[in-house]
């Protein structure tokens, strides 16, 4: 059986506006952290706690993608032993 790598389905255009989106987001959430009128200890905890976020979030979107990966491999190989079944099983041979 030879083995085909899955396709990537997102276009440059898409991948560019997600890292920029990200980008800019996280840029406000900094410049709003340094200029909140605070002690630095409230500051400091805040961007830990952004910091906190965004790798949960990035961990978080590894694991989705890891499964929905691992699942569409499961489905690929039920499909070939199917079309295999199938391609072997010859409907005008005798019982």
């Amino acid at each position: 059986m030879t083995e085909t790598p899955l396709k990537q389905q997102n276009t440059a255009a898409f991948y560019g506006q997600a890292v920029l989106s990200f980008g800019l987001a996280l840029a406000a959430v900094t410049v709003g952290i340094i200029k909140l009128e605070a002690s630095a200890w409230v500051r400091g905890f805040l961007g830990i706690a952004v910091l906190y976020l965004t790798t949960s979030a990035f961990t978080l979107a590894k694991v989705v993608r890891d499964r929905q990966e691992a699942g569409q491999i499961v489905s690929r190989v039920d499909q070939a032993r199917l079309e295999k079944m199938l391609a072997d099983h010859d409907p005008f041979q005798k019982l």
